[in-house]
């Protein structure tokens, strides 16, 4: 009971705004913060063991450019799931236990870097922060200050190995973030040694999933190669992790709206007992495409449905009123969580990547893709209805990925072109697809350096190495792309839009402030850029951990049981 009023006496004074040291002079000891970091962090490792999250990296080589600042030369792109062993444990038991080092893997779905597959360790290393050593016996600390990361408080620390560690391979150098409450590392910034000292720097953050529950989300990398003491090229990345409960998540909520499903009360004595052969074949495409959709969204590639979506129907519904459509069964729309420049149709459902929304400049290039994929359903390409039956969707995740394949014929590729050509000319969207125009402008001067980026793993690729493959008249249409000029955005940064749940997988548009540029180089149309999420503690804990009840609502349970599982 002592140690927790202690501990509670920690938490008080650094939600006022004291510092650990302040903490220790009122009788509690720096050394029982630092404690309690290190146990939120082994505790972190041992709850990451029953996920398999989703993990992408998408890396860039860049180099300086007296205009731009720097312009890509190639890039790489890697998707896998994580498979964490059961590691070390804590620092107590491992005096006592012979060290076993964990046997993590990663399961690659889709890779075009030169090895087949990353090795899990990098990915845990930047998960979990020296999964195998974390502690005070080989780390010295030492407290910096204290600083807000969006709307947490947090204590910064540096760490670096102590002098009888430092040589060995794999310890780290560099910050950690600490929030205020739970003691929980929210961010981390540095590097891990290496035997050719040529470490990768990396950049890791933590989003909150409930009430002392922070997930691994993003990473930025850099490395920069030297000759002659100047800069000629740099390797960025950014690793994205998500997808922690999708499985069992989706599962639930099936399970829930079938129980919660309302009798059948209307009259249906007026309904014909058969359906006619078109409705007949329109269920039988139907069924094919929800087993898709629901198989996407089971692995954790497709978003949960959101107000992504919404928006995205939004602008599809501004293409039919004005072109006096009436399409049934309505069309949908939603949003695959990969990096990569893509939009697909699966019957009736519109598919957009996430890596696509977020370089898109405007809603008039949003629009022209979605009347695109319109197209294809107005001119009946239709899904292969095999996937109707079942054992085509009850595959692993590689088999998935391999053999979902939603790609279109050059001529159905045309006959779309031209479709979306018809919609948008009697759009709101008509007297604005100049910035579309760049865009694809824009793409095609990308499209050799880039070509990770346009690869699409499920529909059709957007560009190819020497030519746009997509509305070729909005193209010719467009003015002539300016990179220089300030005026003019063809693309934008990726990362801008789309926010991503870790937990769950769904996901949200960034509420940015409207930023003046200052020069030319800080345009970045589809370059990788550092990731600074907006820190915030969630409201509800996790469904895995607590339920999905809320803070207030545990504070109003017996308090009897609260002090029985306390003592």
């Amino acid at each position: 009971m002592r140690d927790l009023l202690r501990t509670a006496l920690i938490v008080a004074l650094v939600a006022l705004g004291s510092s650990p040291r302040a903490a220790a002079e009122a009788g509690a000891s720096i050394d029982e913060v630092l404690d309690a970091v290190v146990a939120r962090e082994h505790e972190l490792g041992r709850m990451l063991e029953q996920y398999q999250p989703l993990v992408e990296t998408y890396l860039q080589t860049v180099r300086p450019d007296p205009t731009l600042g720097t312009v890509p030369i190639s890039d790489k792109y890697f998707l896998g799931r994580i498979v964490l062993s059961e590691g070390p444990t804590d620092a107590a038991n491992r005096r006592s236990e012979r060290r076993r080092k964990p046997k993590d893997q990663v399961v690659s779905l889709a890779s075009d870097f030169y090895s087949e597959t990353f090795k899990a360790g990098g990915f845990v290393q930047v998960m979990v922060l020296d999964r195998e050593a974390f502690g005070r016996e080989s780390y010295d600390f030492t407290f910096v200050r204290r600083e807000f990361l969006g709307d947490v408080r947090t204590l910064v620390f540096e760490i670096v190995p102590k002098p009888t560690t430092a040589r060995k391979v794999g310890r780290f150098t560099g910050r950690i973030w600490v929030e205020d409450q739970d003691f929980s590392i929210v961010r981390y910034n540095g590097i891990y040694s290496s035997v050719l000292d040529n470490g990768l720097r990396f950049d890791s953050w933590r989003l909150s999933i409930g009430p002392g529950r922070w997930l691994p989300a993003y990473v930025y990398t850099e490395a920069t190669e030297q000759t002659l003491r100047k800069a000629s090229v740099t390797h960025k990345s950014q690793t994205r992790i998500w997808g922690y409960d999708v499985k069992r998540q989706s599962a639930e909520d099936e399970f829930t709206k079938v129980m919660i499903d309302a009798p059948l009360t209307e009259d249906r004595s007026e309904s014909p007992g058969e359906i006619s052969p078109v409705e007949s074949v329109r269920a039988w495409e139907r069924e094919a495409e929800e087993n898709v959709i629901r198989r996407l969204a089971r692995s954790g590639l497709l978003a949960a449905e959101g107000e992504v979506d919404k928006v995205l129907e939004t602008v599809v519904a501004n293409l039919e009123v004005t072109n006096d459509l009436h399409i049934d069964p309505p069309v949908r729309c939603r949003v695959l969580l990969t990096t990569p420049l893509e939009s697909f149709t699966v019957g009736h459902t519109i598919v957009l990547s996430r890596g696509l929304i977020d370089v898109l400049p405007d809603e008039a290039s949003l629009a022209m893709v979605l009347a695109h994929e319109m197209g294809h359903v107005l001119a009946g390409h239709r899904l292969d209805t095999r996937y109707a039956f079942s054992d085509q969707i009850l595959l692993g995740d590689e088999e998935a990925m391999q053999q979902f394949v939603f790609q279109r014929y050059p001529q159905e590729e045309q006959e779309a072109d031209e479709k979306a050509a018809s919609l948008l000319a009697n759009s709101p969207y008509k007297d604005q697809l100049a910035g579309a125009g760049l865009f694809l402008r824009a793409l095609s001067a990308r499209a050799d350096t880039l070509p990770s980026l346009i690869r699409a793993h499920f529909g059709n690729r957007l560009a190819g190495k020497e030519q746009i493959v997509r509305m070729p008249k909005i193209l010719a249409a467009a003015p002539e792309l300016d990179p220089a000029a300030l005026d003019q955005i063809a693309a934008l940064p990726l990362g801008s839009r789309v926010k991503v749940d870790p937990w769950n997988a769904s996901i949200e548009l960034m509420k940015n402030n409207r930023v003046a540029l200052l020069s030319a180089r800080e345009k970045m149309p589809f370059l990788i850029t550092p990731l600074m999420p907006h820190l915030a503690r969630h409201a509800t804990a996790s469904p895995g951990d607590r339920g999905t009840a809320t803070v207030e609502q545990e504070a109003a349970q017996p308090k009897t049981a609260q002090r029985r599982s306390e003592s």
